[in-house]
């Protein structure tokens, strides 16, 4: 199964965190993949930072074309709004949308997919 590297991901590991201490491992196994959205979140940064060879490995990292499902994105919307999660912005419902849709793992660091995670169950790392 592939795992999908959130960017909450790989802002840790480039600040040498120990909260993604499991990506050398999922690299060595070649379990990771990676979105243009999550790479749109990093890239930016990184190019100001002139991390031109981090961006490029980045982008050897086998990447899951997006297929966005606004009626799905605004279903999941609306669950979580009658549940109270009034925060979760469109980007990490993307996110989400293909973690259900492409069956993957989603490797994060961020609050919100644990909280979505309660009412609609993906696989978390």
């Amino acid at each position: 199964m592939k795992i999908l590297v959130d960017s909450s991901v790989w802002i840790d590991y480039f600040k040498q965190g120990e909260r993604s201490a499991k990506l050398d491992q999922f690299i060595e196994q070649n379990l990771i993949c990676i979105n243009d959205l999550i790479l749109t979140e990093l890239v930016p940064s990184l190019r100001l930072k002139r991390q031109e060879p981090v961006i490029e490995l980045l982008q050897k990292v086998a990447n899951i074309p997006l297929s966005v499902s606004w009626h799905r994105i605004i279903d999941y919307q609306v669950t979580f709004l009658q549940k109270g999660l009034n925060q979760i912005g469109i980007p990490d419902l993307i996110i989400f949308d293909q973690a259900v849709q492409c069956d993957l793992a989603l490797y994060t660091l961020d609050k919100h997919f644990f909280l979505m995670n309660e009412h609609i169950p993906i696989k978390l790392v």
